[in-house]
């Protein structure tokens, strides 16, 4: 407030004092005025004076005005009078060119009356409450005042907002209105609202932002609509630049594949306007946004796969290879395409396979790299072309190794018909250009990064200097120009003398740069060349250049301010030519190399042999590391094995603890029943006991046990008769098996063979037959109707009348040889006749003896399934004979068991495989009565 009365006292007075009193009693009558039309009078009064008399309408009416906002919200006229005329105050846009001084002092103005009205945050509140108004005089009137708010003082605003309940909601409501005014301002407002502004740039994305702006977009013409396009990419770019949460939920809403359109720029003869270009601008840094090389990795890599699976990267590359294009929109495109590619092998194989619309068709990698070295072409394209190759090439081994292979003299064009990717790049290394020559150097540099295979193919890479002398390597060329050093001081360029020399600032460069290579070839120096050991070296720059010194110089390098600019991103973006020193990748380089090289320097030769030897060693421990984990991964494979064996014997073994749970419950219930028996058994002697008169042997009777013996004879016998049974059943199948398998030895089978082969020979000679039976019908048909013919003609001949002057006689021979030829032709009838009869009658009887072979064959199968019904039968009685013979045997066995409990002497001998028993004495016929209880 101070500031605001030390700029109002500084106005002269006069008029100035005339309108300050006519706001003040505008000022009065809205504060005390109880009629609704007087306070709206006087509202509209301070409007029309807010823009003329800026300071004093709003040192003494912002009060006033706030408070008409809070109590004559029923009335949309006055609320409208009174957010125009904050409007009028906080705003420092002016319609007429005023001096620096004055633009300066309405800014201070600004921020002064936006710092008054949103200190207290429920005057912001009150705003956003008013956005929820439909009517047109209070909504837009709001709009345009909290934009104004937000360029202002943005922080403080966008803090007050993000804790208003509902604040960004009612916000976003503002694109669905259907005034284009509202929606416009609607955009402006939501553009200041985002500025850097994480959280709420969430808010607003969730709030499905994305789906209206780009329906909005479409709605306007997508590249060829107009301000309002532009203002909507802004703002999309707002919510994803920097924003992972935003890019990764515009990339999962498939939102990538409505930007495809964008890029449908037509023919070449459709025109491009000011604002088309500048829209497309927005368009391309959009997509660019999403692909940045400074995004997360996993972010990045998979906007790229979703722009190649919906076309959006061949779309770039239409417009990358058309002609008519505006060059920076070219150059744009160029750099749009190179972060969509870099690092994604999908992309940059695509990009490989691209070809340039013209006769032959070239690949536009060749037609990019033409434009680089091409000396006419502008600065900024020639850069953007450098960054796209490096990014084709970007963790590419495979394109890495496809531009090293244009080198090399197998896969050069002998006819010189094309031009290669790798004679472009030696053509431009070898300019008298040095633009040419610096990208040149950097785009064969990146086609060697972290690719040792392509770096020993380059050394095989043999140039021609000039006619009529022999071949050089490619290093060894670099090196001779390297070596040629200062052209207007024709001196020669010495490493170490560069160094050792104390320089300019302009040359402080060149000698750091010298103090790197010369330190390379210290570090990596295998001592293979006597002449230029690590030692000697290490002692030539002590006594040349000193140690301290040395790392002075190299120092210089990092130092550098364009060391610094080149460090921050990848792509090559210079002001100008004389700015193109570092590459980005090479940078990373030389932070790498400067701490080992340091290190390198000051070590002594005794350090040096014990750090080859603990290479050495080292190398000896990877071998031995190498060895064990082969071993262990042997071991891995083998232990997996037993581990499999073991589960396999798990298996097996519950398998059979099964079996023998099983087991062990069957011989469980064998003993209940024999216990069963037992006590039966018992209960019966007893039963017995008091009505027998006869002598007894431990309790049992001689006649039973005699009768028992009598029993095992009999199952004896019996078991003997089946075994014989049994035994003549198997050869019996034995014989019908090899009858079967022994198609010599089988009669039925060889006259069946016999028998078949004689059918196939009937049924042929039958098929002769047919055809002849066939031809000769035919010739039978063609005869019969010459036949009729004649006989026509012969009836015509003879009921027409004599021709005069013929003779009798001549009529009489004509009828006589008429009358012989149909002799003769039935003569032939009559034999055809009989000889279709004996076809007939011999087709009869070759069907007879057809149908009679296919009964004899229906026989043989008939008696064929016969025995083999038999071969089934003998198997199951013979089964049944096995299960009946071992009821036998354990009937025998638990007999001699009961005899052996009664207590009669048994003899022991295997019967289940003798099948004999000696004769035992003779018992009572108490025995045999026991067993039939039993």
């Amino acid at each position: 407030m101070n500031f605001l009365r030390g700029v109002m006292g500084g106005q002269s007075a006069g008029p100035q004092h005339t309108e300050a009193e006519t706001i003040q009693k505008l000022c009065d009558r809205v504060a005390s005025s109880t009629l609704l039309d007087d306070r709206r009078n006087a509202v509209r009064a301070l409007k029309s004076l807010s823009k003329k008399y800026r300071l004093e309408v709003g040192i003494q009416a912002m009060e006033h005005l706030i408070h008409v906002l809070q109590t004559d919200r029923s009335d949309s006229e006055i609320i409208g009078y009174a957010l125009d005329t904050l409007y009028n105050i906080i705003s420092n846009d002016e319609e007429e060119e005023v001096e620096e001084n004055s633009t300066r002092q309405s800014e201070d103005l600004g921020s002064q009356f936006t710092e008054i009205f949103i200190k207290q945050q429920e005057n912001v509140t009150l705003l956003l409450s008013l956005l929820e108004e439909f009517d047109f005089h209070v909504r837009w009137p709001g709009v345009k005042l909290l934009t104004s708010l937000l360029k202002q003082l943005g922080p403080q605003v966008q803090q007050i907002i993000l804790v208003s309940p509902m604040g960004v909601s009612r916000l976003m409501d503002l694109l669905a209105d259907s005034r284009e005014v509202i929606r416009n301002d609607g955009v402006l407002l939501l553009q200041a609202l985002t500025r850097s502004n994480g959280a709420i740039q969430k808010i607003v994305a969730f709030e499905n932002a994305f789906e209206r702006l780009l329906d909005i977009i479409t709605e306007e013409g997508n590249s060829d609509g107009g301000i309002v396009v532009e203002d909507c990419l802004i703002l999309l770019q707002n919510l994803l630049k920097n924003n992972n949460s935003n890019q990764n939920f515009f990339k999962e809403g498939s939102y990538i594949q409505r930007m495809k359109p964008w890029f449908e720029v037509g023919d070449e003869n459709s025109g491009w306007s000011a604002q088309k270009v500048t829209n497309l601008h927005l368009m391309l840094q959009l997509v660019r946004v999403l692909v940045s090389p400074n995004n997360p990795p996993g972010a990045t890599s998979s906007c790229q796969k979703a722009m190649f699976q919906c076309g959006l990267l061949q779309q770039l590359c239409t417009i990358l290879m058309a002609t008519g294009v505006p060059a920076d929109i070219l150059t744009e495109t160029i750099n749009t395409v190179s972060e969509v590619i870099r690092g994604c092998q999908v992309n940059q194989d695509y990009f490989a396979s691209v070809n340039a619309p013209s006769n032959p068709p070239r690949p536009a990698i060749v037609v990019l790299l033409m434009s680089m070295v091409n000396e006419r072409q502008p600065f900024v394209l020639r850069c953007a072309v450098l960054y796209c190759f490096q990014c084709f090439l970007y963790k590419n081994q495979k394109g890495q190794g496809e531009i090293v292979s244009t080198l090399l003299p197998s896969t050069i064009d002998a006819t010189g018909n094309t031009v290669s990717a790798g004679q472009l790049l030696c053509g431009g290394l070898f300019s008298t250009d040095s633009l040419s020559n610096w990208c040149a150097a950097v785009a064969l540099a990146h086609a060697l990064q972290e690719n040792a295979t392509q770096k020993e193919q380059l050394l095989r890479v043999q140039l021609a200097t000039s006619i009529g002398n022999p071949p050089v390597s490619l290093l060894q060329q670099c090196t001779n120009i390297l070596s040629q050093g200062d052209k207007i001081n024709r001196r020669r360029f010495q490493l170490t003398g560069q160094i050792a020399e104390n320089l300019g600032e302009e040359e402080q460069l060149v000698q750091g740069l010298c103090a790197l290579l010369l330190g390379i070839s210290i570090y990596f120096n295998d001592n293979s060349l006597e002449t230029y050991m690590k030692e000697k070296l290490k002692q030539l720059i002590e006594k040349r250049i000193g140690k301290e010194n040395f790392i002075e110089k190299l120092g210089f390098i990092s130092k550098h301010e364009l060391y610094s600019r080149a460090s921050q991103k990848p792509q090559p973006n210079f002001p100008s030519p004389e700015y193109m020193i570092f590459d980005h990748e090479f940078t990373k380089l030389v932070k790498e190399l400067e701490g080992v090289i340091t290190k390198a320097i000051y070590k002594s030769s005794e350090e040096d042999k014990k750090e080859e030897e603990v290479k050495k060693t080292l190398e000896q421990h990877d071998s031995i590391v190498t060895h064990y984990k082969n071993m262990i991964r042997e071991q891995d494979l083998q232990l997996e094995e037993l581990k499999q064996q073991i589960s396999t014997l798990k298996c097996q073994n519950e398998q059979l603890q099964t079996a023998v749970t099983q087991q062990v419950s069957q011989i469980q219930q064998h003993k209940d029943q024999y216990n069963l028996l037992k006590v039966q058994l018992g209960k019966d002697s007893q039963h017995q006991g008091p009505y027998t008169d006869g002598a007894q042997m431990n309790g049992v009777q001689p006649e039973e046990i005699s009768r028992l013996r009598e029993e095992i004879e009999e199952l004896k016998s019996n078991r003997e008769l089946l075994q014989s049974q049994l035994a003549e059943k198997d050869s019996l199948i034995e014989n019908l098996k090899s009858s079967q398998l022994s198609p010599g030895t089988n009669e039925q089978s060889s006259a069946t063979a016999g028998d078949s082969e004689q059918i196939a020979e009937l049924k042929q000679e039958l098929a002769t037959l047919k055809s002849q039976l066939n031809s000769q019908s035919v010739e039978i048909t063609k005869l019969q109707t010459e036949k009729q013919e004649l006989l026509q003609k012969t009836e015509a001949f003879a009921k027409s009348a004599p021709v005069p002057g013929e003779s009798e006689t001549v009529i009489a021979t004509k009828t006589t040889d008429v009358e012989g030829r149909l002799s003769a032709l039935l003569q032939e009838t009559k034999e055809l006749k009989n000889e279709i009869k004996a076809l007939s009658e011999e087709r009869t009887a070759i069907k007879e003896q057809l149908d009679s072979s296919n009964s004899t064959i229906a026989i043989l199968q008939n008696e064929k399934n016969k025995l083999e019904v038999d071969i089934t039968d003998s198997k199951k009685e013979q089964d049944d004979l096995l299960v009946l013979l071992a009821d036998q045997d354990q009937k025998i066995f638990s007999l001699k068991n009961k005899l052996k409990e009664l207590g009669h002497p048994v003899e022991e001998e295997d019967e289940l495989e003798s099948g004999d028993q000696d004769d035992e004495d003779d018992e009572d016929e108490d025995d045999g009565k026991e067993q039939g209880h039993i």
